[in-house]
């Protein structure tokens, strides 16, 4: 269950930190209160899954899930590049991440 809990809290990360673009420097009442709401849960459930996942692991599974994210929806969201090479770097953190999973299944958070 621990990696269930970090993978929402790794989509809420996502939610979060595309929120912050809408915030418009924190100057917009709902936007913000979504975004920091979006934080809070993305920390609360993060710390719930580094119970039993070692924290390295979780902390790097859940800014990768982030980053990637993040570049995804930069890319439908606000025409950033899709160009190969980036694509490519993506592809290279989602296999760290599927790495670090498969190395962790031992671990008491399966």
């Amino acid at each position: 269950m621990a990696w269930v809990y970090l993978a929402v809290a790794g989509l809420f990360e996502c939610a979060w930190a595309i929120g912050i673009k809408y915030t418009d420097g924190f100057t917009k009442p709902l936007p913000t209160v979504l975004t920091l709401t979006a934080m809070a849960i993305s920390l609360w459930l993060l710390s719930v899954a580094m119970k039993t996942i070692p924290i390295g692991t979780a902390y790097a599974v859940w800014t990768g899930i982030g980053a990637v994210g993040v570049a995804i929806l930069g890319m439908l969201l606000f025409d950033e590049s899709k160009d190969i090479l980036r694509i490519f770097c993506l592809l290279l953190i989602i296999s760290g991440i599927v790495g670090l999973k498969l190395v962790s299944s031992n671990t008491t958070g399966t």
